[in-house]
């Protein structure tokens, strides 16, 4: 096995470690995000509210300034039955009345159902208030709590880029490039163990011989799965020599 393979192993682990790390410090801006998202949408429920109701009023007002005409005009008509002089006029002032009565009942009822609406909408606009409150106090204790966290994963990741990187140091170049190769197909994962002749990275059978090397013990070659790119390394017992094996061959992909 080639002596810088446990350094590999280390830094795949070290390497999944900050991209977890780096994945939870990127999403929390989209927590605040989405957290304000649903600030804004208390607050846009509360102004809804808010202008409903407005209407419900401004309608409300209407209604009893109709009602007040309404009323104004019977006791206008009522005041002139007195002094008309022939029973046509004073039945056409009867009907006028009655009908300004019939009107000023229908917009009495309308008023009864404004007034219902109106005390809903007073308790929307309440309901909405107080949510929205509710909203802003958990949402505020939520980002701090968001914030903090992503200052402490942020310093846990500076410590592991600083442990990479002490590790690294310690890879040749030319192998540091084959496992960065190798991650980047595979999300990270550079490295795979080569188990009963078989590469655990993607389930492909290896070559005899290639088994074999990658579990030599005087190796010093970089072995990958021709199939995957994965760095091979052992991961059980050193298999048998094989009967008339040639030590020389090496082949690395």
């Amino acid at each position: 096995m080639h002596p810088a393979i446990p350094r590999l192993l280390e830094l795949q682990k070290i390497d999944s470690e900050i991209a977890a790390l780096r994945a939870n410090l990127e999403a929390a801006p989209k927590r605040i995000r989405e957290n304000d998202t649903k600030l804004n949408g208390a607050r846009a429920a509360l102004t809804a509210a808010k202008d409903a109701l407005a209407q419900m009023v401004a309608v409300r007002k209407k209604t009893e300034f109709e009602v007040s005409e309404w009323r104004e005009r019977v006791k206008k008509f009522r005041g002139q039955t007195s002094a008309v002089k022939t029973n046509e006029a004073y039945k056409a002032l009867l009907h006028e009345i009655a009908n300004a009565e019939t009107e000023m009942a229908k917009l009495e009822d309308a008023q009864l159902d404004q007034m219902m609406s109106t005390e809903e909408g007073e308790k929307n606009v309440k309901a909405s208030d107080v949510a929205l409150r509710e909203s802003e106090q958990s949402i505020a204790a939520e980002r701090k709590d968001i914030e903090n966290h992503a200052r402490e994963v942020n310093r846990k990741m500076l410590a592991d880029i600083s442990v990479r990187e002490k590790i690294a140091a310690q890879i040749p170049p030319e192998v540091l490039d084959v496992y960065a190769r190798a991650g980047k197909r595979h999300h990270g994962v550079a490295l795979a163990p080569a188990i009963k002749e078989q590469c655990r990275g993607c389930g492909m059978r290896l070559l005899p011989h290639i088994y074999q090397e990658v579990y030599k013990p005087e190796n010093f070659e970089i072995h990958t799965c021709e199939t995957c790119g994965c760095i091979l390394y052992a991961a059980e017992p050193a298999p048998p020599a094989t009967p008339g094996e040639n030590p020389s061959v090496a082949s690395a992909s």
